[in-house]
């Protein structure tokens, strides 16, 4: 089974809706791990309110400190604005994402980088050969 791992410096926004969209499509067939390089308190109500809207369920979630052990257990690493924080270890697919970031943002802003991830998600499990739930 494959594993990802989504890392952003908050671990607020961006990772935790592409984290929250794999699980969603692709169930138990990869392993989803998501974090941050520096976490915040919380996730971001706006995101919450966004994913809310597709039927998912971000309330009780809670951003994670980004470890090397993180990285060290996933196939694949996206990052999205963290900088050189993520570790690098051989063997791993890393890949950036460009993407807005959510902070500060309302829920009309947000909705349209959670359309983006969603669709990079999709592709992503699709090139892992993931079939996903619709």
């Amino acid at each position: 089974m494959p594993s990802v791992l989504f890392v952003c410096v908050h671990n607020a926004g961006r990772s935790q809706m592409a984290a929250a969209f794999l699980t969603h499509l692709a169930g138990d067939r990869i392993e989803v791990r998501s974090a941050g390089s520096s976490p915040a308190a919380t996730v971001n109500p706006a995101v919450v309110a966004a994913m809310h809207e597709v039927g998912i369920d971000l309330a009780a979630e809670t951003p994670k400190v980004l470890t090397a052990e993180a990285v060290r257990a996933s196939d694949v690493v996206i990052t999205m604005g963290c900088g050189d924080a993520c570790p690098v270890f051989p063997g791993k697919q890393y890949l950036d994402w460009t993407l807005e970031d959510p902070a500060g943002r309302g829920v009309d802003a947000v909705r349209q980088i959670r359309d983006e991830i969603e669709g990079r998600v999709r592709r992503l499990a699709t090139g892992l050969g993931v079939a996903l739930d619709e």
